[in-house]
């Protein structure tokens, strides 16, 4: 399984001060578990942000982001972001606080 290290590091310091983070193989990359649910993740070289339904419209429409596809169909409320959108960490920073919010949004598990 190939992804990028170096963002999947970066996600993982941005959640270093959190506990009950738990990462886990998923979509062919990892993706960072946050309360029992899927957060954020790495797929090849793509960011992977879980921004929830009501998200969905407003944050595909941003630079380097493009709905999800797994098996053929399309995952509302699952983004890529493509890496080159990704180099400052403020970006980053605020796909992450984006997908934070839709997670805080769901039940605990």
């Amino acid at each position: 399984m190939a992804f990028d290290e170096v963002l999947a590091t970066r996600l993982r310091d941005l959640f270093v001060s959190e506990s009950g983070i738990e990462e886990k193989k998923m979509f062919g990359g990892i993706a960072l578990m946050r309360r029992g649910h899927m957060c954020v993740g790495v797929v090849n070289n793509d960011l992977l942000a879980r921004v929830g339904p009501e998200a969905h419209g407003m944050a595909v429409v941003r630079e380097g982001a493009r709905v999800m596809e797994f098996t053929g169909k399309k995952m509302r409320g699952f983004i890529f972001v493509s890496p080159e959108n990704l180099v400052d960490d403020r970006e980053l920073t605020g796909w992450v606080d984006l997908c934070r919010a839709f997670n805080d949004s769901m039940p605990s598990r």
